[in-house]
Parts: structure tokens; C-alpha cells; sequence
């Protein structure tokens, strides 16, 4: 393959958006549990200046009661328990005596300085409910769209087990543009990964149209060549100019051998029962979906051995690329994956599981970018209790 340009664009960056604390399940959180952290100020605060004695003010500590419970609290329940606080902070000034008239000033300037961080904590636990409701919000709606444009995987697709793991950046409404599905088709088993370049709504579409059109295609070419070319033309026909998504496409036809074709996407990694691991490079690798007119000739597949106990692995950048606690060491997934996946079996849940665990341990257990990891192997289980899916696609 040659490129009529000396460049492509490259692939989109990695999302800076850090982990955000689960604010809906705080709400959601019993009473009890939410006035732990303001109770214990107020507990510490006293126990603090009843045991300094009375020559050391420290009830003005009081003053962090607010402040604190507008974090955990709703408004009313705020206002109640900095009540309560400033109840404790008059009875101890009474008790250091800073009700003398020397000290008078300082006390009531505590006393004012309480009731207005009492009133912006109102404030500010009103806004926090607010913007913690839209978001919920935000996401029901974006996973409610996923469910109804992709159905969820299922743990077998034909002959074929499989296990897959979306592992979020944390957005606000948890859509972004990694995609994978698993077709059983007239022509065998085939399956699709993907990554469209950038985030939202945008790369919801696009992954769409990617996904839609495989499904098509999937069932009416005889080769990957051919699914490839209709992926194309679909995303060419249904996608803004410039835009693209890297994808690699698998074909299970044969018995003993995998078919692939690479579509600029990360090589797979196949790895054997006894613990060897291949890395899958393409011997003639193409152009992601949408930049064919930058490259002369076609895509071309190629053919690996693929037997019973092997697992292919899939993935998208976001794995290979994601960084060991900030630092530019990447996730050395065919040296990990390897002891991970091994001898798994038919498990190849638990398989991708300890993979998850693995990959977030090694990003110090927060992602800044969407991954998606996909398992395959062949079905070696007999009677089993599984019941086979036709069609197993997602869009994380």
C-alpha cells in the first residue's frame, strides 16, 4: 500500500477528563452515612477545645461544620445540622469566656463569620444537587440511546465464546467512539473492533454508521475484502470529510485459522494455551475507514492459525496506549496479557476481567481515554449451557 500523502492526520488525543466521584450515589447514600463527615468535625472541634482548656479559643474551628456539609448534604439537612453547630460554637465560646466584654468583638465576629458560611454552603449544596441531577440525567439519556441503537453482548456467537470490557474516561454522559460486534454469519463468525476519532455525539454517529453498515455487510460479501469495501463506502457516503475510524475486521471460517484485515487499527495479540503470545502484525496494512482516497490499490486479508485454547485479543488505543501513572511507560499488554489470559478456558470472563484489573493498576486506576477489550475463542465446551446469540455488538 502507498499513500498518496506524505501525512495523515493523526489519531485523535487522549481525553484529559479525570475521574469524577459518583456524586448520584452520594445523594443516594442513607442519612446517616452523609452526616458522618460534619458530626465528626463538630465531635473533633469540641473534644479538641474542651481538652486545650480555657486559655485556648479553638470553637472557632466550628467554622469548617459548613462548608464541609455542603458536600455531602441537602440543603434543609445543611441548615439543621449547622444549627446544631452553631449551637456547640456559642456554648463553647461561653465556656474558653469569650463572653467578656474584652472579647466580645471576637465572638460575634466568629458568630458572623458562621452564619455567612452557613448561607453560601446553602447556596453551593443547591447548585451541587442541581448539576449532580443533570448529569444523571445526561447519562440515562446517552446510555438509554446506546441500548437502543446496540444490543449487549452475549457470551457466545455461534462457535465462537467471547467476553468484552468497556472501560470508561468518565464523561459526563459516558459515550465515546470505541465499538465492537460479533456477527454469526452465512460465512462464519466475524467480528469487528473499531475506535472513530474524537468524542460525544459526533463519534456516537459515526460508530453508528460503522456498525450498521458491518451488520449489512457482514452477511452479504464473501470476504472481508468485500465488508471492508462496504464499510467504506457507507462511512464515505455518511461521515463529514476528514473524519475516520480505525478498525479491524475477523473472519472465523475456517476451522483452524483466523482471518483478519487491518484497517489501521492496533495489531491483535494472539496467545496460545501453553502461554505464548503473537502479536498480529498486518503484512500489508491499510488506511483507517474514511481516508481510502489516500491510498492506492485495496485492502488486503490475511490468514493466521487460530486453533482450540487460543484467545485473540482486541483492543483499541486506549489500551496499548494507556499510561502507567502519568508517565510516558505505556501498558505493555503481550507482556501482561499473556499470564493473565492463559489457560483460561471457556472463562474467558474472568480472563478479561483480571486484564481490566491489570490495565487500571497500571494507569493508577483511572483511564484518560475510552478502551474497549475483546476476547475470542472457539467454543470447546460441550453441552453447554449457554444460549447462542446471533448478533453481539456494543458501542461504549
Amino acid at each position: 500500500m502507498r499513500l498518496r500523502q506524505d501525512d495523515q492526520a493523526d489519531h485523535h488525543a487522549a481525553s484529559t477528563s479525570p475521574t469524577r466521584f459518583n456524586e448520584a450515589a452520594l445523594l443516594q447514600a442513607r442519612l446517616w452515612m452523609r452526616l458522618l463527615p460534619s458530626l465528626g468535625a463538630m465531635v473533633f472541634v469540641c473534644l479538641a477545645d474542651v481538652f486545650s482548656g480555657v486559655d485556648t479559643y479553638l470553637a472557632s474551628l466550628m467554622s469548617v461544620v459548613p462548608p464541609l456539609a455542603a458536600l455531602t448534604l441537602y440543603p434543609l439537612e445543611l441548615l439543621a445540622v449547622s444549627g446544631l453547630g452553631m449551637a456547640l460554637l456559642i456554648g463553647l465560646s461561653r465556656y474558653d469566656g469569650l463572653n467578656k466584654p474584652d472579647d466580645i468583638r471576637l465572638y460575634y465576629g466568629t458568630l458572623i463569620a458562621y452564619v455567612a458560611l452557613s448561607a453560601a454552603s446553602v447556596v453551593i449544596a443547591h447548585l451541587r444537587i442541581v448539576r449532580t441531577r443533570h448529569l444523571v440525567a445526561v447519562s440515562t439519556v446517552a446510555e438509554a440511546a446506546q441500548l437502543a441503537l446496540l444490543r449487549p453482548p452475549g457470551p457466545l456467537v455461534g462457535d465462537i465464546r467471547l467476553a468484552a470490557r468497556y472501560l470508561s474516561a468518565a464523561d459526563s454522559a459516558k459515550i465515546g467512539g470505541d465499538l465492537y460486534g460479533v456477527l454469526d454469519t452465512p460465512f462464519g463468525v466475524r467480528a469487528i473492533i473499531g475506535d472513530v476519532r474524537g468524542k460525544g455525539l459526533d463519534a456516537v454517529h459515526t460508530a453508528a454508521v460503522v456498525l450498521g453498515a458491518f451488520r449489512e455487510a457482514a452477511y452479504d460479501e464473501s470476504d472481508l475484502v468485500g465488508v471492508a469495501r462496504r464499510l467504506e463506502a457507507s462511512v464515505a457516503r455518511h461521515v463529514p470529510s476528514g473524519e475516520f475510524t480505525t478498525a479491524l475486521l475477523v473472519g472465523f471460517r475456517e476451522p483452524d485459522a483466523v482471518e483478519l484485515l487491518h484497517c489501521g487499527h492496533v495489531p491483535p495479540l494472539r496467545i496460545s494455551p501453553d502461554g505464548s503470545a503473537e502479536l498480529l502484525e498486518p503484512p500489508d496494512p491499510w488506511v483507517p475507514l474514511g481516508l481510502a482516497h489516500l491510498a492506492d490499490g485495496a485492502p488486503t486479508g490475511w490468514s493466521v492459525p487460530f486453533g482450540h485454547g487460543d484467545v485473540l485479543v482486541l483492543c483499541t488505543d486506549g489500551v496499548v496506549e494507556a499510561r502507567y501513572q502519568g508517565q510516558d511507560v505505556f501498558y505493555p499488554l503481550v507482556a501482561r496479557a499473556p499470564a493473565l489470559v492463559a489457560g483460561s478456558g471457556t472463562d474467558l470472563d474472568a480472563a478479561v476481567a483480571r486484564v481490566y484489573a491489570d490495565l487500571l493498576r497500571h494507569a493508577g486506576g483511572a483511564l484518560r481515554d475510552d478502551a474497549a477489550l475483546l476476547l475470542l475463542a472457539r467454543d470447546t465446551e460441550s453441552g453447554s449451557n449457554a444460549e447462542p446469540s446471533e448478533d453481539s455488538s456494543a458501542l461504549d
